[in-house]
């Protein structure tokens, strides 16, 4: 089942009385636009298999096999990604089935999340989308391996996936998003860079930087 075939279930969400607002996804479940994926594996070297535990609609694996990596979908529901390879509660894993965890998980729960990732044994990198404003009051990342972390412009679209699914395109985005880059055999602070939907990168990107709560 594929994005389009989960449309006549999103048909009944209503809109927001303002145009460009939608009503929360169930779930917490939002899309990002498909040049946020391609952008990052245009930058990041990834050995190994690429696992994304809420691929949602699959975006994420699909820019992975388009890179020609091998790619484990899952989720807790079925979101109509023909490429599924299981349901499963990631939060319920003892061990993971990549040295890659790749997601845009809920936000709701981002920080659990990205803890449980690189708590798996078998966990080398971890590279999660989140929303640049909470960046500031986060100091829990001073205690992880952050390595980079790739700024996206312009700001992508990331609406409710009913807005998807049923087929309206998303207008400009409002809130600024970022990849956030986790690997265990990194030391130091974290680098900081662009990814542009064009595809450039900032002559200077990776720009080292002291610490992301200042």
């Amino acid at each position: 089942m594929s994005e389009g075939k989960v449309a006549t279930i999103a048909a009944d969400i209503p809109r927001a009385k303002r145009s460009h607002l939608w009503q929360r996804a169930e779930g917490d479940h939002y899309v990002e636009a498909e040049w946020c994926s391609e952008r990052l594996f245009d930058v990041e070297p990834f050995e190994g298999t690429i696992w994304d535990p809420a691929c949602g609609f699959g975006r994420i694996p699909k820019a992975a096999k388009g890179r020609g990596l091998k790619t484990y979908a899952s989720d807790l529901v079925d979101r109509g990604y023909d490429g599924l390879d299981e349901l499963s509660d990631f939060f319920a894993r003892e061990d993971g089935v990549a040295p890659n965890v790749i997601s845009n998980p809920p936000f709701v729960m981002f920080k659990p999340f990205a803890l449980k990732a690189l708590s798996l044994r078998s966990t080398r990198k971890v590279a999660l989308i989140w929303l640049v404003r909470r960046l500031n009051a986060a100091q829990w990342l001073e205690d992880t391996p952050l390595a980079r972390v790739w700024l996206l412009r312009p700001r992508p679209s990331m609406p409710p996936a009913h807005v998807i699914a049923r087929g309206d395109k998303p207008g400009n985005g409002s809130q600024d998003f970022a990849w956030l880059v986790w690997d265990k055999q990194h030391r130091g602070p974290p680098t900081i860079g662009w990814l542009h939907r064009d595809g450039a990168i900032d002559s200077g990107a990776c720009s080292r930087v002291e610490s992301l709560d200042r």
